[in-house]
């Protein structure tokens, strides 16, 4: 067991909808039976985050508790364990996890899709205190050792991958397949590693931000356009010599599924990754007189993080693009509220 001052147990406190974090002293948590106590070595801002951050109630999404602590994408060191699993986690094993707290005995938990369990709480959004803290309570079978060759920092962008790797599965994606990326953020450039790990053709990445599309070349985007150009679509189509057959949409804004539906060849496939708050609309005849499949993609599982954190270990996939920077708890509110309006860093990474 473990001996710590609670009150210098620091973490960044979400106070009320569109105002900074505030970095104060909370409770230590407690490892039940089957729980782990990980201090948190890095945690990166999603973008979800900055979204639920400004959640005031409208659009069907509530403004998280006062008091609120996010973060999900992390990772740590074991400092504690519950007695159940104390003997496979000894302290000092270096960690990430799924971001959930599920019961660990559904058929949902035993198939390694805790985010699917009926009594699951969501790490880091308002149900279970998250990761912008120096301890963050984990259950041991969403839990996963990290290879000795990874380093905590690319550890913490597992998440990230996952979702990324999710994306494509969802996407059936087939060797060969053109594929056309809408948004360079990190969710996108996760999905171009993925695409091309997956054996696309091409791998057509589209932004509004230049700086982007160079970050997305990095991460396995073979050609990229800027999104403020003119004759968009017909670039596209001349670099994958046609509509590209997958397009993800990875942007989360007002008017982004219809451009997918415009660029997509017929039938072609489309996947839904981007998380958008707002009301939209769509042409519907446009998908239709395509033929289009839509997908939607929210969640993942555990074999997605097992997968995403092997292949960063042989050296297969690589975020080393994405990560902007690095900040500490004195600097973590104003970098929060400046991504919130900032397009150019990719990835910012919360060092306690």
């Amino acid at each position: 067991m473990r001996a710590v001052n609670v009150a210098a147990v620091k973490a960044a406190v979400f106070e009320a909808p569109k105002q900074p974090l505030k970095i104060e002293t909370v409770a230590d948590p407690t490892a039940g039976d089957h729980d782990l106590i990980v201090a948190v070595s890095a945690c990166g801002i999603c973008g979800s985050d900055l979204h639920v951050a400004d959640a005031d109630g409208t659009h069907g999404m509530p403004p998280l508790p006062r008091g609120a602590v996010m973060g999900h994408e992390f990772a740590g060191t074991v400092v504690d364990a519950g007695a159940a699993v104390r003997a496979a986690w000894p302290n000092g094993t270096r960690v990430t996890a799924l971001p959930t707290l599920g019961c660990g005995r559904c058929a949902a938990c035993l198939a390694g899709a805790g985010s699917r369990c009926a009594k699951a709480l969501p790490i880091g959004l308002g149900h279970a205190p998250g990761a912008y803290a120096e301890f963050v309570r984990v259950r041991a079978h969403e839990t996963l050792r990290l290879p000795e060759n990874v380093d905590d920092r690319h550890a913490a962008t597992v998440e990230p991958l996952a979702v990324g790797l999710r994306a494509v599965r969802a996407a059936q994606l087939e060797r060969g397949d053109d594929v056309l990326i809408l948004g360079a953020g990190p969710i996108g450039l996760a999905v171009a590693a993925w695409s091309k790990f997956f054996g696309a053709r091409h791998v057509i990445v589209s932004d509004l931000v230049p700086g982007r599309l160079a970050t997305a070349e990095q991460m396995g985007a073979t050609s990229v356009v800027d999104g403020n150009g003119k004759d968009v679509a017909a670039r596209i189509a001349a670099i994958a010599g046609g509509p590209p057959r997958v397009v993800f949409e990875c942007v989360g804004l007002p008017g982004l599924q219809q451009l997918a539906m415009t660029h997509a060849a017929v039938d072609g496939r489309i996947v839904i990754v981007g998380v958008c708050m707002e009301p939209d609309r769509i042409l519907p005849i446009q998908a239709l007189m395509k033929e289009l499949t839509v997908k939607y993609v929210l969640r993942y599982e555990r074999a997605d993080f097992a997968l995403a954190l092997d292949m960063l270990a042989a050296g297969r996939i690589t975020t080393t693009p994405m990560i902007s920077g690095t900040v500490g708890f004195a600097d973590f509110p104003a970098t929060f509220e400046h991504l919130k309006t900032s397009k150019t860093e990719s990835k910012i990474l919360l060092s306690p």
